[in-house]
């Protein structure tokens, strides 16, 4: 049951207006990098729960591509997200006249929606630069289940990651 909740969410982030945005110094080799590490002061925005799930997936996304955590890395990984309130232009319209004088107002359907950016960098371990960046704006609910955040982050994290190493 909890693939199908995955390919779901995966379809619904596939095929919604999201796209993934990455930035990297080109001139960067990227097969130098072996190891790396995380920041710990990574999630800025999240909730302890957020930071296990997202240094989780993306542990494993870079162990699929030969890459080790090690503690004396070759680049370090930072994490955040923005958040700020979506508008909901979902309402329900009620009103109240009289000889051409009337009062309207209207009525949010829907509950409340966020949108997230999730942003990941890889910085280098020795001097410190910034060498490779990405990210995805996606419209959320406030309210969802920890199981439900738990399949989101995880699609959220792969389709960033599928953007690394850049392809030149």
């Amino acid at each position: 049951m909890k693939s199908i909740k995955f390919i779901f969410i995966f379809l619904l982030i596939g095929c919604s207006s999201s796209k993934v945005i990455t930035d990297y110094n080109a001139n960067e080799d990227f097969s130098k990098f072996k190891t790396f590490d995380f920041y710990e002061d990574n999630g800025e925005n999240l909730n302890e729960f957020d930071v296990k799930r997202v240094t989780i997936n993306i542990e494993e996304n870079l162990n699929s591509l030969g890459l080790q955590q090690s503690s004396l890395p070759d680049f370090f990984v930072f994490f955040e997200t923005k958040t700020s309130e979506k508008q909901n232009n979902n309402t329900l319209g009620i009103g109240v006249g009289n000889n051409g004088i009337g009062i309207s107002g209207g009525i949010p359907i829907g509950g409340k929606r966020l949108n997230e950016k999730l942003i990941i960098k890889f910085i280098e371990a020795k001097t410190n630069d910034l060498f490779w960046e990405g990210s995805l704006n996606n419209t959320i609910k406030e309210s969802r289940t920890p199981e439900k955040r738990e399949i989101y982050l995880k699609a959220v994290v792969l389709e960033i990651l599928k953007e690394f190493p850049p392809k030149k």
